[in-house]
């Protein structure tokens, strides 16, 4: 073509004639796209006078018309040779197109395949697009039933043992087999409180019983002590037990506490006897919470915290120089549980009777203790001992295509006490089916998650979440920016006839959303319906010992956690070594069904949360979690002015949060979330409301649980205006200083997260 252009040239005795140049830009029309054709005009010049083509300008003849009939003929020769030249390329064209739709193998044929520059152009392929209906029913057929001969094979052992490190080898393996991106581990070096050589024992003196006996059941993390004294019966041990007891006139100073498991945590039952200066604490299952036999002993652990206790706010790698430190929240005095059969004898020993029909459980006999002369008296001595243990965490991970930095984490214990079925089997067994599942959907559907989804197997988790929160503390320093949610799958199935969520407030949208399209596999009513339109308000509190409290409390990672289970009566073998698979099938119907269902609640929230452009995090939902305080803090407006004190900037930071979500709702709103840079930048804002209600004026050292509506300390909300409520019930014990502190961190912490979720400092209003 190039020397046909340069002898016409040559024939006309014109300068150079434009030609035609190809730009392979895809002009997107439907699924069609077009190849377009750009005239380039007149060769650039380049500074040397020379054009930046290869060919040479060629000088112009003058005019004459004497060769005028010369040109007319030329144009006519130049036309047919075009018509030509256009003819023979279509027709070329128009037959590998119809040989390669024709089914044949021509299409790879050199000889019929133009080599030229100008061969024809495949279309590129365009990725498949998936709607969330398409997913949700991809998940739904991809989970299969559950093979409880494959089930029992995983049973859970003590953390750090030789069992519970082939476990780990175990899972490894299994997520390797269903083809993850990449399959880790993590090591850590704890130290965990075991029972020692010599039993622990309960004592009273009496001829007619001198002893409970040796039991198999203890608390880990307890004092190893020998305490003596009066008993004293306190319910669950609740603040509010105590209050009443208080209330009338029974002081608990120096005595034995005796209450019921349940309602709380074994930690915090401790840690509110011990504020009040007993000695010590007995701890029981009530037949009235547990149906279980009169011998069973219960385990728990005693350590006010998450995380291994003596390596508090960082991690235990085995790099890691420990300094000599250990929690603020190990108990100082000793702790035992005892069987309901103990627990009846010994109220047949105690005096006073009890004044509350509400603490009176299936015994026919309760009664109060008493600190007069003639109290009951009793010996608990506890010999347990501490060990050092090498722990596995096991992760697994499918990458997205899109933000593979940014992830969800779904996560399960893997050890226990006893069988630990519906402790750790539920959630591990769900764990493994969700990888399999999600990963097939990546391998064989073309699904293709925006964000990362990565899969966790946690150890000592019986201990206080210690495996996930040493986790935690290891990268602690990049995971708030990007872990954006966490998926608890502990314990999710105890029971069939409801469901409970305990949740951050940013995860409520997801959480009801994912509840109106999973139907109650007995019920056959989604668990929207099930649960009801105020499910918000059922909301229970994360309790400190489950898994994914740490990452809301100690991380500032939005957590949720749920599970089946029955109003009427708790699953009676949780923390028990009767936690058997058999005994969870007697105590579940369909457990098979509800194990299917609950995976795929987990499922959908990952994959809703992974999906979108925007992230799947109610920002907004703190502005209702800060109005309450508001409105509660409000009550005492005269006791603080009443101090000098006002609350003008505790409600203009309030006011800054609720106009930093109403600016970033108008952002998402009027940006094209394709533009993948600007809704990144938006997503990183989100992530910020979290993680900055965690307060930056304490240690993460000495106060790990530093997230001002969910931690523990007095720099929370609900410390706050507890301590302001002494003020009225009890003047003496109310110190202004430490209000004022707590007052002024407060209002500074909620200004914070409304100056992150603002963006760049010139987007930042703080003129109050």
């Amino acid at each position: 073509m190039d020397h046909a252009r340069s002898a016409i040239s040559n024939l006309f005795g014109a300068g150079p004639l434009s030609y035609t140049r190809f730009s392979l830009a895809r002009q997107m029309d439907g699924d069609s796209s077009h190849v377009e054709m750009k005239l380039a005009e007149e060769e650039e010049v380049g500074e040397n006078g020379v054009t930046d083509n290869v060919h040479t300008r060629v000088a112009k003849p003058r005019n004459s018309g004497r060769n005028l009939w010369c040109k007319v003929a030329a144009g006519g020769l130049l036309f047919l040779i075009g018509f030509l030249i256009g003819y023979l390329s279509y027709r070329g064209r128009m037959q590998a197109t119809s040989i390669c739709s024709d089914g044949s193998n021509a299409c790879g044929n050199p000889a019929i395949t133009p080599s030229t520059g100008d061969e024809y152009m495949e279309e590129p392929k365009i990725e498949p697009v998936l709607y969330w209906k398409d997913l949700k029913m991809m998940l739904s057929k991809k989970l299969r039933p559950v093979d409880f001969n494959i089930v029992r094979k995983l049973s859970s052992y003590e953390a750090g043992s030789e069992t519970d490190e082939s476990l780990a080898n175990n899972i490894h393996g299994q997520l390797t087999d269903f083809k993850l991106d990449k399959v880790w581990n993590d090591e850590h070096y704890i130290t965990l409180q075991v029972q020692g050589s010599s039993p622990n024992k309960v004592t009273i003196e009496s001829e007619t019983l001198p002893k409970l006996g040796p039991t198999d059941g203890y608390v880990a993390y307890s004092a190893r002590a020998t305490a003596t004294g009066k008993i004293v019966y306190v319910n669950y041990g609740r603040a509010e037990d105590f209050q009443k007891l208080n209330d009338i006139n029974i002081p608990v100073n120096g005595s034995v506490v005796f209450v019921r498991a349940g309602k709380i945590s074994f930690a915090e039952k401790v840690a509110n006897a011990e504020g009040l200066n007993a000695v010590g604490v007995l701890i029981y299952p009530d037949p009235a919470d547990y149906k279980l036999p009169n011998n069973e002993v219960l385990f728990g652990h005693a350590h006010l915290g998450t995380g291994d206790p003596f390596t508090p706010g960082f991690p235990s790698f085995n790099h890691t120089q420990f300094p000599p430190a250990k929690s603020s929240g190990l108990p100082g005095i000793p702790v035992q549980t005892i069987c309901w059969d103990a627990a009846e004898k010994l109220f047949r020993k105690m005096k006073g009777e009890v004044p509350f029909e509400e603490w009176k459980g299936s015994f026919l006999t309760y009664k109060m203790g008493s600190q007069n002369m003639d109290g009951t008296e009793v010996t608990l001595e506890v010999n347990n001992q501490m060990v050092e243990r090498k722990i596995h965490n096991i992760f697994g991970v499918i990458q997205g295509f899109d933000e593979p930095d940014q992830y969800v984490v779904i996560g399960a214990q893997r050890d226990s006490w006893g069988p630990g079925a519906a402790k750790a089997g539920v959630g591990t067994i769900m764990l493994l089916e969700l990888a399999r599942a999600i990963s097939s959907m990546v391998k064989t559907d073309g699904y293709k998650p925006r964000r990362s989804i990565v899969f966790a197997s946690w150890s000592a988790g019986e201990f206080g979440a210690v495996g996930a929160t040493e986790w935690l503390e290891g990268y602690s320093a990049t995971l708030h920016t990007k872990a954006f949610a966490y998926i608890n799958l502990d314990a999710a199935v105890v029971g069939s006839r409801n469901f409970r969520i305990s949740a951050s407030p940013m995860l409520y949208k997801v959480v009801e959303e994912t509840m109106m399209e999973v139907e109650h596999p007995i019920s056959g009513r989604s668990l929207y319906d099930h649960v009801g339109s105020d499910w918000a308000r059922k909301v229970v509190p994360f309790r400190m010992d489950n898994a994914a409290f740490p990452f809301l409390a100690y991380a500032g990672i939005p957590a949720v956690s749920f599970s089946f289970y029955d109003a009427e009566e708790e699953y009676p073998y949780m923390g028990t070594k009767r936690d058997s698979w058999s005994n969870l099938g007697l105590s579940v119907t369909h457990l098979d069904k509800l194990l299917q269902a609950a995976t795929e609640v987990a499922g959908q929230m990952a994959i809703k949360m992974t999906y979108d452009h925007q992230f799947y995090l109610d920002y907004e939902q703190y502005n209702q979690e800060l109005l309450n305080f508001i409105m509660k803090i409000s009550v005492y407006k005269q006791e603080i002015k009443g101090m000098n004190l006002t609350l003008q900037w505790l409600y203009s930071a309030r006011g800054d949060f609720s106009r930093a979500t109403a600016a970033l709702t108008r952002d998402f709103r009027n940006t094209d979330l394709n533009n993948k840079l600007l809704c990144h930048m938006m997503n990183d804002r989100i992530m910020k409301v979290e993680y900055h209600f965690l307060s930056p004026y304490v240690s993460p050292k000495d106060t790990p649980l530093r997230h001002i509506f969910f931690g523990s300390g007095s720099h929370t909300l609900s410390a706050l205006l507890d301590h302001l409520s002494l003020r009225k019930t009890n003047p003496s014990a109310f110190n202004p200083d430490l209000f004022k502190n707590q007052l002024a961190l407060a209002t500074w912490t909620i200004q914070g997260a409304a100056n992150a979720l603002s963006g760049d400092i010139w987007n930042i209003d703080n003129e109050f």
